[in-house]
């Protein structure tokens, strides 16, 4: 394992960056709702988006320094765009829940499970899948505009690629399946009345 890491920095740097967020995220939820520091928890949690510079940092340098443009630089690149676009609604999440346990905050809301909520809820969830290929997608292209080998550059087209068609497929099986769903049981009753006369 400490093999792999030094042979792949940028693994340990986003290993380190996932450890470094929900270290953020905790202590910023102790100081807010335990300690009553709450201009002081908003400005740990504030510092999370910097776990994303250091990635990208971290990144640029490693591929200034000769490293061949590989898997790791093209997880890196997904990682960022995940952060980035579910970051804030993994905050929110935590917070509600945080309170709720230790600052007699109110319940959580649960997920709609059915009709139009359901629906609002699943595109939301897909246009964070969106912004998070997008900015994956950026990242992949300056990879390969200013980085990759010419051997490497059809490796991340591929990538970007499938991580488009995982969009479609995410909304098919998504928002669009659901859809489908109240689309078919709100004629359900018709159909029954017509099958009764």
């Amino acid at each position: 394992m400490l093999t792999f890491f030094a042979e792949n920095p940028i693994a340990a740097v986003i290993v380190g960056c996932e450890i470094g967020l929900w270290v953020l995220l905790g202590l910023g939820m102790v100081l807010r709702y335990l300690v009553g520091l709450r201009r002081t928890s908003t400005v740990v949690l504030a510092g999370i988006p910097t776990l994303d510079a250091v990635l990208v940092i971290a990144t640029a340098i490693d591929l200034h320094r000769g490293a061949d443009v590989g898997v790791v630089h093209v997880l890196a690149g997904f990682y960022l765009g995940s952060s980035l676009a579910f970051g804030p609604a993994l905050v929110r999440w935590f917070d509600v829940r945080f309170a709720h346990r230790f600052a007699g905050g109110p319940a959580p809301q649960p997920r709609p499970k059915h009709g139009p909520e359901r629906v609002a809820h699943l595109m939301h969830e897909w246009y964070r899948v969106v912004g998070t290929v997008a900015i994956a997608s950026v990242v992949l292209v300056v990879l390969n505009l200013f980085f990759a080998a010419p051997e490497d550059q059809s490796s991340l087209w591929w990538w970007i690629g499938r991580a488009w068609a995982v969009v479609g497929l995410w909304f098919v099986f998504g928002p669009l399946w659901e859809s489908g769903k109240r689309g078919r049981n709100a004629g359900e009753p018709a159909d029954r009345e017509v099958a009764r006369v």
